[in-house]
């Protein structure tokens, strides 16, 4: 067996991997929708371990490579206004839009600052009262608290330059609408554990009841990753089909219950562009019109609105998001498109199945 020295506990993780491999059930097929845990499968080697004929494959659950690419033009024409600031995670930087990046506009003379959290951007608001500073609120179900608590706080403040350009997305209606498409034959899910710390695992329980999957919701550590296969194999041999949570010490049934209410209040319901998946209906978040004069999206839409539809790229992310293509068939994979120079966000983000094969395959 070959797994990275950085494992701990090695004597649990060699006798699970032992039990894997005592498992019948034939050839699984599991899609690990987070990208965190295509990142921690690919980093520990954990595929060696998996017994002959189970195969696992990426998803779509990287929220930097499932951001539209009409949705982060939009955000870079905002770079030309003069007196914004644009705030955003680190990971977006690099990721290239039609004409340019993020980093590229910095580097041209506009303001764009890296930020930690959502609160930091409302804190560069307070300080620089004669500007006006955009957040590019980015994420799925785990970071959109954050966002709502930092706009609440700038409401709470009286903020007027503080806005939000919000692209956040849900996990749970993508689920279904990629499972629908009928493109993507697979045998069980490995779902997210920081997400459904804020859905509650019973969120998918429709997976099971409309497709008939087996599914476990699993932490990020290399055994919890093999807990979560070998739950959803086990269901396989049993010839069942349910949601097993084997990350307990995150994860409850029902939702969070103070997330849930803060999400409430800011956010609603809306249909939202998805790289490889296109439109798909109420799963994204809008902001609420009480909170309205946060929406960037409302505060600049003359700019927002002129922004064109993107032409076709050469880059497949999308086939590998939908599970579809594994990174190396791309065919740019590893020639122009590299870390260093990458021509698409799954080779960008720290989440990017095309990142992870290639730093670690």
């Amino acid at each position: 067996m070959k797994f990275s020295e950085e494992f701990r506990d090695k004597d649990l993780v060699r006798e699970l991997a032992r039990r894997l491999a005592r498992i019948t059930g034939g050839p699984a097929s599991i899609m690990e929708v987070c990208g965190t845990h295509t990142m921690s499968v690919a980093r520990f080697g954990l595929k060696t371990l998996l017994p002959e004929g189970v195969r696992l494959i990426s998803g779509p659950g990287c929220p930097v490579c499932v951001t539209a690419p009409k949705d982060l033009d939009a955000f870079l024409a905002l770079g030309s206004l003069p007196g914004l600031i644009l705030t955003s995670f680190g990971d977006m930087l690099k990721v290239p839009g039609t004409h340019t990046t993020l980093e590229k506009i910095r580097a041209e003379g506009a303001e764009v600052r890296v930020v930690y959290s959502p609160l930091d951007a409302v804190d560069l608001a307070r300080q620089t009262p004669d500007r006006h500073v955009v957040f590019f609120g980015v994420g799925f179900e785990t970071t959109m608290p954050a966002t709502a608590l930092a706009i609440k706080v700038a409401a709470q403040a009286g903020l007027t330059n503080f806005s939000v350009y919000c692209v956040h997305k849900t996990m749970p209606v993508a689920l279904r609408a990629l499972l629908a498409s009928g493109e993507l034959k697979i045998s069980g899910l490995l779902l997210p554990g920081h997400v459904t710390t804020i859905i509650g695992a019973a969120a998918y329980d429709f997976l099971p009841a409309e497709f008939n999957l087996p599914c476990a919701v699993a932490g990020f550590e290399p055994l919890d990753i093999l807990l979560g296969v070998e739950a959803i194999l086990q269901q396989l041999s049993e010839g069942s089909a349910r949601v097993d949570n084997v990350y307990t010490r995150a994860v409850q049934t029902p939702a969070n219950p103070r997330a849930q209410a803060l999400l409430s209040e800011i956010f609603t319901p809306t249909d939202a562009r998805w790289r490889g998946l296109g439109i798909i209906p109420a799963s994204g978040a809008e902001i609420h019109k009480t909170y309205s004069a946060f929406d960037a999206t409302r505060r600049f839409a003359q700019v927002i609105d002129a922004v064109p539809e993107p032409k076709p790229s050469a880059c497949r992310c999308g086939e590998v998001l939908r599970g579809l293509l594994p990174p190396p068939d791309c065919p740019l994979f590893g020639k122009p498109c590299t870390p260093g120079q990458p021509l698409g966000p799954c080779m960008v983000s720290q989440e990017g199945a095309c990142a992870a094969a290639f730093r670690y395959s």
